[in-house]
């Protein structure tokens, strides 16, 4: 959303819950958003956001969904595994897991689903 807020570092503060949940509740984005596509070609696992070369990775992927939740989920898992891979402790046991994906995912945003059984992911080889 950096194109469609002020701002955007304001919105960094407790990993970003509440704030991206609540900018993606907004009627002029909700209504709006019905494809999600994360350019994952590159990717960091430690250090974010600022883009970090000693901590990234040619993940040669595109993430794509209608359900904005969903893939930051997915996306999520992916970089555990490669913090996992490298042998870094989870961000949960950091202290820096997203929590904005359970908030946006909750009872009062509904914004989408971050129930791993509820998420089919459908991998395609180029």
């Amino acid at each position: 959303m950096y194109g469609v807020i002020h701002n955007p570092n304001k919105y960094h503060p407790n990993g970003c819950d509440p704030y991206v949940a609540d900018l993606n509740m907004l009627p002029e984005i909700r209504s709006r958003m019905k494809l999600v596509i994360c350019d994952a070609t590159t990717a960091m696992y430690e250090g974010g956001p600022g883009f970090k070369p000693e901590h990234s990775w040619k993940c040669n992927a595109l993430l794509v969904a209608e359900d904005a939740v969903a893939l930051d989920f997915t996306g999520w898992q992916t970089i555990e595994r490669k913090r996992a891979e490298m042998g870094l402790k989870t961000l949960e046991a950091e202290q820096r897991a997203p929590r904005y994906i359970a908030t946006a995912a909750d009872s009062e945003h509904r914004l989408g689903h971050c129930d791993p059984a509820r998420i089919a992911v459908v991998e395609v080889q180029a």
